[in-house]
């Protein structure tokens, strides 16, 4: 019989006090073998979204959560290993251009992704664009292909964290997801349990953001920065606005399209900007002296991205599905676009049909908005705002609501503003 119980350490944390490594220890073992109950673990995960965990606690929270699972050992690789996390945004395609050109600036990049949900979209969903491309790869698929290929994207296996995956579940069922302790344990166990050597985190901030303010944002970056140190990992943050989205697609084909585009060398400013700005942060911590831009612009990394999907079962050349609704949003009046509602624009995707309510829903490769105009835009009358792409009439009537607002009109361009807000290094 345990020395411990579940009302007690419950107590503990609701009267804010400290638990020990044993007790949290404790409870996160029963907790994954059924021995303590959904609403005893949600009553803790109440408590410690009030009142926090101090950084011996979230030390042994998150060494508890990596070591239920295996860790992919990456470790007979020929190349250094680095990855990135993007805590989520609208139109954030960042990762399908940065795993294949910093594989192609020389390192080895295992990005282990999730689904979309809700109004900031998944990389996965938008890699299954391409018929056949297959998401699930055993270890040993994932260690050769960074070996040959240099870059993997596909779906992290049930055997890293699995006590995450439940406590995520259940966090997302209690109001409990803002945590920043359970947050950043989340990530953390998850990209510490893969095995890279070095780690940049891309924490988005501003409307579009699953956090909104600056302060709250950096309070993040430094709690995962520290955990990334203590484990190991060389762990950089990069804090990037999310007021606007990113680029001009938003949704998974239609992403990819763009996607490409700047694989090629072009597309939008913004994304080969947040791309290069990653990717020089990715090599440099692994000690690689190369100028990623130069990567994009030789098709380097285009030619690694081609190999990528090709060894997952993917076509590279496939062309990219389009919806059977496309319709047009114009100006009611002249006037200068002074705000671009990043979180609207998301939503009005999701409702779309690119996004999915619960983790079982599907999602249409084709749904998605484009956006036809950028923050200081001088537009007339009658002119396109954006695109809504949709396969039926229920979704687009949804969309043409959510979209209403989304632009804002005025006298007056707005003062430009950054999109690399701050670094975090500790």
């Amino acid at each position: 019989m345990s020395v411990y119980s579940a009302v007690d350490v419950i107590t503990q944390k609701r009267d804010g006090g400290v638990l020990s490594d044993e007790e949290i220890s404790w409870i996160l073992d029963a907790y994954e073998h059924g021995e303590v109950a959904e609403e005893q673990m949600s009553a803790l995960l109440m408590a410690i979204f009030f009142n926090g965990l101090s950084p011996q606690e979230l030390d042994t929270w998150t060494d508890r959560m990596i070591e239920s699972g295996e860790r992919l050992d990456l470790s007979g690789l020929s190349r250094p290993t680095v990855d990135k996390h993007s805590t989520g945004g609208v139109g954030d395609k960042i990762s399908l251009i940065l795993a294949p050109l910093v594989a192609a600036c020389g390192a080895a990049v295992p990005q282990l992704s999730g689904r979309g949900l809700g109004h900031t979209g998944g990389t996965l969903d938008k890699l299954e664009s391409y018929p056949g491309w297959r998401p699930f790869l055993t270890n040993d698929e994932i260690r050769v292909q960074l070996e040959t290929v240099g870059a993997v994207i596909c779906a992290a296996g049930s055997g890293l964290a699995p006590v995450d995956r439940k406590l995520y579940a259940l966090r997302d069922v209690t109001a409990t997801v803002e945590s920043i302790a359970l947050i950043s344990s989340s990530i953390m166990s998850k990209k510490i349990a893969e095995g890279t050597e070095a780690l940049v985190l891309d924490v988005k901030v501003g409307r579009g953001a699953f956090i909104k303010d600056l302060a709250r944002a950096r309070e993040l970056a430094t709690t995962m920065v520290g955990l990334g140190h203590a484990h190991g990992v060389k762990t950089v943050a990069q804090l990037t606005s999310m007021d606007v989205p990113l680029g001009h697609a938003v949704g998974n084909a239609l992403e990819v399209t763009e996607s490409i585009a700047v694989l090629q060398g072009g597309g939008p400013s913004d994304v080969r900007e947040l791309t290069i700005a990653l990717a020089t942060l990715m090599t440099r911590l692994v000690g690689l002296d190369v100028n990623p831009s130069e990567k994009l612009d030789d098709g380097s990394a285009y030619e690694v991205f081609e190999r990528m999907i090709r060894a997952q079962g993917g076509e590279p050349n496939a062309t990219m599905p389009l919806a059977a609704l496309r319709e047009e949003v114009i100006a009611s009046s002249d006037g200068v676009v002074t705000s671009i509602d990043a979180l609207a624009v998301g939503v009005t995707a999701w409702r779309l049909g690119a996004g999915r309510f619960r983790k079982e829903d599907p999602v249409s490769a084709t749904a998605g908005v484009t956006c036809l105009v950028r923050e200081g835009d001088r537009v007339e009358k009658g002119q396109p705002l954006f695109e809504l792409h949709a396969d039926d009439e229920s979704h687009m009537g949804v969309g043409r609501v959510t979209i209403a607002h989304a632009v804002v009109l005025g006298d007056e361009a707005p003062a430009p503003s950054s999109l690399l807000l701050d670094l975090i290094t500790t």
